[in-house]
């Protein structure tokens, strides 16, 4: 099951964390994991590549995440209340296979 949590500071919405896969279908099959992936980076590459955002990322087979710090909190809420949104509508679609771990 793919989990996801979005991180805080005290200037609100930070970052993400996404781990595990789903087991919605075999690896290069996977539509929920196809649709995670590819909006969480695109998430992490508007912050870093668009905004210039300099963020910590954590990247490895079954996990991916960002975390901003400080004033560019600001830059990026919008971006990390739009994946957000995107996932938990994903979570309702497949509930099985997707969940939150907030």
């Amino acid at each position: 099951m793919t989990r996801y949590k979005f991180l805080t500071d005290e200037n609100g919405l930070c970052g993400f964390i996404i781990e595990g896969h789903s087991g919605y279908a075999e690896s290069g099959s996977d539509i929920v994991c196809a649709a995670v992936s590819s909006a969480a980076y695109m998430v992490i590459n508007t912050i870093t590549e668009v905004l210039g955002v300099n963020a910590d990322i954590t990247e490895s087979d079954a996990r991916l995440g960002i975390k901003v710090k400080g004033n560019d909190t600001d830059k990026c809420r919008y971006l990390l209340s739009g994946l957000r949104l995107h996932l938990d509508a994903l979570r309702g679609q497949y509930p099985e296979h997707i969940t939150s771990g907030e």
